[in-house]
């Protein structure tokens, strides 16, 4: 990292949903040039996701949970396929496994069918020969929002 992507990380973090453009005026680049150094910045680990925030009234109870269970073509060279889950913003995780599945995916929609198209869109993505997903039913225990 150079002295321009802490600054275009300090911007971010100001504000994340400055636009490439924007974005490029305050440091001083180009909106694509901006745009490159984001993308390998989330490449990188840099930029680790963004968060999604729920319109006040929506309970997390309202939300669809699922897990997707995906199974890469070569899990030694599956960079493509976690930089196109970070990328969803329903996903809330991505865990990588051992044993048969390579990556457990855990995500909340706000319905069935935008599950389905995240399901499907995963399922299409190169580097991905199969995945299993479920749906959570009930949470039982739930120490992440403490």
């Amino acid at each position: 990292m150079d002295a321009v992507d802490e600054k275009i990380i300090a911007e971010l973090t100001r504000n994340a949903r400055i636009t490439h453009a924007e974005l490029g005026q305050r440091v001083q680049l180009s909106r694509n040039a901006v745009r490159q150094r984001v993308e390998r910045l989330e490449r990188q680990g840099h930029i680790g996701g963004y968060t999604l925030v729920r319109p006040s009234g929506t309970a997390a109870a309202d939300l669809v949970r699922a897990h997707v269970l995906v199974y890469r073509k070569d899990r030694m060279r599956g960079g493509d396929v976690l930089a196109a889950i970070r990328r969803i913003p329903e996903v809330v995780s991505c865990d990588v496994l051992s044993g048969e599945f390579d990556l457990l995916v855990s995500l909340e929609a706000r319905s069935l069918e935008r599950v389905r198209g995240i399901w499907e869109h995963i399922a299409q993505m190169p580097g991905v020969r199969d995945t299993v997903t479920t749906l959570a039913l009930s949470r039982v225990v739930d120490r992440s929002r403490s």
